[in-house]
């Protein structure tokens, strides 16, 4: 569940911190991980209508590759961040970066320029910029997430691609469904009570399902958008993510996928943070909350015997969060002092072999979802025609 913290933290004075915790305490340990001593805690919110208007999102991509651009050419900080402001259109992001300019006008760093706009800047980005503040390398860091987001980007649009012909294969297949029990089935029925004569049971209860649709047919069809809008909502929460991925993990075939999926993006993150000058202990509790509770404790395990001295491989290896070609990088990053780049390597691999797989559950689940389709739609017009057939056998 999602917890936003009300913390203080001495040199950037009270801020506003958004964690993925299991509950209030883990929330307050993430904050008091990171030095902050923690004023209060406010969890996720309960059910609530989505918004028509939606929530603004601040453009963190867009805005990083504007601002790198604008450092590469030879501008200033707050030129560039002035010159942003200027040309933007939308209120909500020109305030925002009013809110960053002021901040820089006071002559605080940029990293406390970000967290003073709470909810726009997430703490991976204001670790990596007050990585790069003692570095005095800006640009460095803001290419390395921009590079960062761009792979997470990518992974995330194929495994969205993946399940958007499935979800329309589905909503036309119901579609279709109420259609043939709303309209031809009772027209059938009606011809069927002229005919007279007894059917089979099974055309029996259709005729009686097609009967009750059509004298609801309204009710039946706000019933079903609602139900496609509310499971589209319902989709969107972090706790129904969270229990979808706890009940895949469960299915064997799926719950190694998950688990690497997981590991690809903690790694690649990681990466990230250590490349940029983050010493290891506070990078790995930056990262928590990319695992689920399962891996998340594991990895209070792994921090323990880091914080021991143990070879990070062998703290991972020990606590199951590794893979063998993750293990062998790690073992190597160890030897070569080059733990940053090793890490984005585990990623870029394990990337490559999720998106194989995407592609060859994506051949499989969809020829299966078509076919699942087919048969409930032949089944009923084969119902439908069932007695016509029985008919022109007793008339022979």
């Amino acid at each position: 569940m999602r917890y936003r913290v009300k913390a203080m933290k001495a040199g950037e004075g009270v801020v506003s911190l958004a964690f993925d915790a299991r509950d209030v305490g883990d929330a307050q340990a993430q904050a008091k991980e990171r030095g902050y001593a923690v004023l209060a805690v406010q969890g996720g919110a309960g059910f609530a209508l989505p918004s028509l208007k939606g929530r603004h999102r601040f453009p963190l991509l867009l805005f990083t590759q504007e601002l790198l651009a604008l450092l590469q050419s030879g501008i200033s900080l707050v030129e560039a961040i002035e010159t942003l402001a200027e040309k933007e259109s939308r209120p909500d992001t020109r305030a925002t970066l009013r809110a960053l300019l002021a901040a820089l006008y006071e002559g605080k760093p940029l990293s406390a320029a970000l967290q003073s706009v709470p909810g726009a800047f997430p703490d991976l980005y204001m670790a990596s910029v007050r990585a790069s503040e003692r570095t005095g390398d800006l640009p460095e860091a803001l290419t390395r997430f921009v590079a960062y987001q761009t792979q997470l980007d990518v992974v995330r649009k194929k495994v969205v691609s993946a399940s958007i012909y499935p979800a329309i294969l589905i909503i036309v297949g119901g579609l279709v469904t109420l259609f043939l029990l709303g309209y031809v089935v009772p027209r059938f029925s009606h011809v069927y009570e002229d005919m007279g004569g007894d059917m089979p049971i099974v055309s029996r209860l259709l005729m009686q399902w097609g009967r009750m649709v059509e004298a609801h047919g309204m009710l039946v069809g706000v019933l079903f958008l609602g139900g496609v809008f509310l499971t589209g909502w319902w989709l969107t929460r972090t706790s129904t993510r969270a229990r979808l991925f706890r009940a895949l993990r469960a299915i064997p075939a799926m719950g190694e996928r998950i688990r690497v999926y997981q590991l690809t993006r903690f790694y690649r993150t990681l990466g990230m943070l250590l490349s940029g000058g983050i010493p290891i202990v506070p990078a790995l509790g930056m990262v928590a909350g990319l695992l689920d509770t399962e891996l998340r404790t594991r990895l209070d395990g792994a921090q323990r015997m880091i914080r021991e001295g143990k070879p990070m491989s062998q703290a991972m290896e020990a606590n199951a969060l590794t893979t063998p070609v993750a293990l062998r990088m790690l073992r190597v990053g160890e030897r070569t002092g080059r733990m940053g780049e090793m890490m984005e390597r585990i990623a870029i691999f394990h990337d490559e072999e999720m998106a194989r797989w995407v592609e060859w559950f994506t051949k499989t689940f969809e020829p299966l979802l078509m076919a699942l389709i087919g048969v409930i739609i032949g089944g009923i017009v084969v119902l439908m025609y069932l007695p016509i057939f029985e008919l022109a056998g007793s008339i022979q």
